[in-house]
């Protein structure tokens, strides 16, 4: 993934340490004390997003924002901490398909509820995902790939950043609708999964366009199609699954914005509203598509119809695949 390090040194005078519970104030004062934003790993899109809407919304707001970056068990540990706290919008949560659309799934015991416990705000980014393999891997498109798994006895091998994660399900989902039957290989995050396929540990992964682009670019890897019925605007010259004959393989990594449940619905609609327009600042694309990712702002509404449309969606992929809870 590209790091703009001097513009990320920047960002991170947002991050600050964690400020003690205050009791909750009226809807019609917030915000009056820093707000908490729990996040994903530093250096990623989720961080980087979090940390440009800290930046201009306490330009705006007058009151910082604490970036708390929660990086464990695929960002579960940071949803059961955003979860517990005061529903009052001084807590917030950068989630995903891996905290809110798939561990129902995944865990026998989770301790939160991903629709109970939360109100969405906004979804704030969305990105490709890319099927990438290793370079000495002779298909140069994905017909030949799939040809290629089906052909080769005990088949090919697939790395994800983990079980749940959006490219493990991806995987899945490439599998049912492709008759590859790769076997899944998890890592400790895409960051492992990325090195594996590079090093040769797996023939192929499926990660983020962001997560993917520099390896690509650099002949390490070779990327053979984007999950998705339209090429991707950070990825523009990598052909779709559709357009080489898979259609219907739709498959992206998004993050979005959640708050506790109980939230009152004017700090809620505030947020979604100053937040979408951040996110629709020419700089906020800039700086996402340079990552190979894009802003995907919504409201309350909208976020909460697509997030019912995700669970539903890998519910079933994981069903179909035979992925037993934990």
């Amino acid at each position: 993934m590209r790091h703009d390090l001097p513009l990320l040194a920047v960002l991170a005078a947002a991050t600050f340490a964690a400020v003690p519970a205050i009791a909750a104030a009226p809807a019609g004062d917030y915000p009056n004390r820093p707000i908490r934003l729990i996040t994903g790993s530093p250096g990623s899109t989720a961080d980087i997003s979090a940390r440009f809407i800290g930046v201009k919304l306490s330009e705006r707001w007058g009151q910082q924002f604490v970036i708390d970056n929660r990086a464990g068990a695929g960002g579960i540990i940071g949803a059961e901490i955003a979860a517990r706290a005061a529903p009052d919008g001084y807590t917030l949560f950068n989630g995903h398909i891996g905290t809110h659309a798939s561990p129902q799934f995944l865990f026998k015991r989770l301790a939160y509820d991903p629709v109970r416990d939360f109100v969405p705000v906004t979804q704030l980014t969305v990105s490709g995902i890319a099927v990438v393999v290793n370079a000495s891997v002779p298909a140069k498109d994905l017909r030949e790939f799939v040809a290629l798994a089906r052909a080769r006895k005990g088949g090919l091998n697939y790395g994800s950043a983990g079980g749940g994660t959006s490219s493990q399900l991806s995987g899945e989902l490439f599998n049912q609708m492709t008759g590859a039957a790769l076997t899944h290989v998890p890592y400790k995050g895409a960051g492992f999964a990325l090195t594996g396929v590079v090093a040769g540990e797996v023939q192929a992964a499926f990660l983020s366009t962001s997560t993917a682009a520099t390896q690509v670019k650099a002949g390490k890897l070779r990327a053979l199609a984007v999950l998705s019925n339209e090429r991707f605007p950070a990825a523009p010259d990598v052909p779709t699954a559709a357009e080489q004959g898979f259609p219907g393989i739709d498959s992206s990594v998004w993050f979005g914005l959640f708050a506790p449940a109980g939230t009152p619905r004017a700090i809620v609609q505030r947020i979604s509203r100053e937040v979408g327009e951040t996110m629709r600042l020419p700089e906020a694309r800039s700086l996402l598509m340079a990552q190979g990712a894009e802003p995907a702002p919504s409201t309350p509404e909208a976020f909460a119809a697509f997030l019912k449309s995700e669970i539903a969606k890998w519910g079933k992929v994981i069903k179909a695949a035979g992925i037993q809870p934990e």
